[in-house]
């Protein structure tokens, strides 16, 4: 069984193949386009490499397409991407203006070119779904909740295979199968051993924090859309609901212009008065950058507020994990943030942290009560697992 996993940006198209026969979750390839301005083209220019690598002989071969879609109104999980699928992400291009336009635009290309193969969307929002009630309301009138204003939760793919891989590494593989069957059995399955408690950082150009119960995420820092939580590359993240129209009348601008600005000129760029790039941010603080100083403190101290509320409503955890850009190779960012949390049982050893850059590793300290790992996250294979499951599950 070959799935081709596509992931759209605005300007980019992205993919990797994976062959799930029986079970195998084998790479087959893997490539990429960036500042695509003709999509159709990049779709058969992505096929011919795929023919070309002899990965296929022509699409037919394809089981199907999976996309990491973002969020749609009333939808979520891991679901066909038809008509009725892409009319609720449309009705919610607003919430994540950066990728619905985007994934709705590549995954109607795809499916003229390619209408005889299956095209499933394994949504952000799927990992929350099943997350207690009280930690996804907001507290608003019910007519507002009615209209989809709610914490939904992001980067589910991202923070699902950590869930998965960490049990793994642990030897909980009762955990692991739990956290497989999610979309199947809505967390449902038992545990055999003790619950396992994990707080997962999944940190780069957007991050956030969820926390996770034996494979079941209770929570997420992401809200009702992909620009709240902690500060971003150049977006806000939380921010006082009054601020905006406060914002709009004391800067005499629109409501557009301030909307542009908390989602473009916001964040660590806003923060640091210099980029979106946390090297340069860090290279700028370490010669003497107040401002530049002040981004990484900010950010650092966001981190630390969600791992410590979700390390509450755990009642202590057994692991923690850093994932994706800044978690797998930015040691100095993960040494601030486990700073002097030695009464939680959090301690880094310091050689093995910064010896460790975008591979598996353990970095906490023997006498850590708290397992600390880097693993560096597979959001793409979890789409191809779940296209299959989906598949295998559907009626025939």
């Amino acid at each position: 069984m070959k799935i081709l996993v596509a992931n759209i940006g605005s300007t980019s198209l992205k993919w990797r193949l994976f062959d799930c026969s029986n079970n195998a979750e084998r790479l087959l390839h893997k490539g990429g386009f960036e500042s695509v301005t003709d999509y159709p083209k990049a779709i058969e220019d992505c096929l011919a490499q795929l023919r070309d690598a002899k990965a296929i002989a022509s699409e037919s071969e394809l089981a199907a397409v999976g996309f990491k879609t973002v969020i749609a109104k009333n939808v979520t999980g891991c679901v066909r991407l038809d008509d009725k699928v892409l009319a609720a992400m449309e009705a919610y291009k607003g919430l994540a203006p950066a990728h619905n336009p985007a994934y709705i635009t590549g995954i109607r290309l795809f499916a003229q070119r390619m209408p005889s193969v299956p095209l499933i969307g394994l949504f952000e929002t799927a990992f929350y779904q099943f997350a207690p009630e009280a930690m996804m309301r907001y507290a608003v009138p019910d007519s507002w909740f009615a209209a989809g204003i709610r914490r939904w939760g992001f980067h589910g793919a991202s923070h699902k295979f950590i869930a998965e891989r960490s049990a793994e590494l642990l030897g909980r593989q009762d955990v692991a199968a739990r956290a497989r069957q999610l979309y199947l059995d809505g967390g449902k399955s038992p545990v055999k051993g003790a619950p396992l408690r994990t707080i997962s950082c999944h940190l780069g150009g957007t991050s956030s924090i969820t926390g996770i119960l034996s494979g079941v995420a209770i929570g997420c820092s992401l809200g009702m859309s992909p620009q709240s939580g902690l500060p971003h590359n150049n977006r806000v993240g939380d921010l006082d609901s009054e601020a905006l129209p406060y914002a709009t009348k004391a800067l005499g601008i629109t409501i557009e212009e301030a909307q542009r600005q908390l989602t473009k000129e916001s964040g660590l760029k806003g923060l640091s008065g210099l980029s979106n790039d946390i090297r340069e941010i860090l290279t700028a603080a370490e010669n003497g950058n107040a401002r530049a100083r002040l981004a990484i403190d900010v950010y650092v101290a966001n981190a630390r507020h969600w791992i410590g509320s979700y390390f509450l409503e755990l009642n202590g955890i057994d692991t923690l994990v850093f994932t994706a850009g800044i978690g797998e190779n930015r040691a100095d960012i993960r040494a601030a943030i486990c700073a002097n949390l030695d009464h939680l049982g959090i301690i880094l050893d310091a050689e093995k942290n910064k010896a460790t850059r975008a591979v598996e590793a353990v970095i906490s300290a023997e006498n850590s009560r708290v397992k600390i790992m880097v693993i560096p996250t597979n959001e793409e294979l979890v789409v191809a697992r779940e296209t299959k499951r989906l598949l295998e599950n559907s009626p025939k």
